[in-house]
């Protein structure tokens, strides 16, 4: 029996614990690594080549909905399943619409997790039981049809948006990034119209909103 390669993004370490010990219960799921962010996590998609990818909805410096994006174009071979304290409906469809296979809730017990595991490995999309399945599933059956202000972003704006709400500095941005001052401000203005806010602050608060950082210290 041929080993399926996973992926796990937590940026707490005793979170990727508790998952890869109930991962390892199973003996043909394998965690090829851990990663504390997106980055990280992207990284080792490239050297794993995993069939599933188990990302945390929240993460530092790339959030899971980015990194499922980035998969997705760069890696169609893995599919990823977001993990997630919530269970609203805004949640979920973010995470479909961006490409996500999966919506697994931290709560979740060892049977779910390896249910999650096996229907997206195999092509299935999995819901946790304690979303809300029938406005999820209609959503993904026609999510393009009427996309809303976060999915109308653009990939380096959803990253641009996160980093703002971090805390960084505008400099520090086109820095990490390597763009001009300019071009960062220009995404700021163009994100701030977009989502229809009109102050930093205002931005960090929709930024929560949708999941991309936590209120976490």
């Amino acid at each position: 029996m041929s080993a399926l390669r996973i992926v796990l993004a937590d940026d707490h370490e005793l979170v990727r614990a508790g998952f890869r010990a109930l991962l390892e219960r199973f003996p043909d799921f394998q965690v090829a690594g851990e990663a504390s962010n997106g980055r990280e996590a992207l990284r080792l998609v490239e050297q794993f080549d995993p069939t599933v990818a188990l990302l945390d909805l929240s993460m530092p410096d790339l959030n899971g909905l980015e990194t499922t994006v980035r998969i997705a174009q760069h890696h169609p071979r893995t599919r990823s399943i977001i993990l997630s304290m919530h269970s609203d409906e805004e949640y979920v469809r973010h995470a479909l619409a961006v490409g996500a296979a999966g919506y697994l809730l931290k709560n979740s017990n060892a049977g779910e997790l390896e249910l999650a595991v096996r229907a997206v490995a195999r092509g299935d999309t999995w819901l946790s039981p304690g979303v809300s399945k029938p406005v999820a599933a209609a959503y993904a059956a026609d999510r393009r049809n009427e996309l809303g202000p976060f999915e109308r972003l653009t990939s380096r704006q959803r990253e641009v948006l996160q980093m703002i709400a971090e805390g960084h500095s505008t400099k520090a941005i086109a820095q990490r990034l390597a763009l001009s001052v300019k071009t960062v401000e220009a995404h700021r203005a163009q994100i701030m119209q977009r989502v229809n806010v009109r102050t930093l602050q205002g931005l960090v608060r929709y930024a929560i909103r949708v999941g991309i950082i936590s209120m976490d210290p």
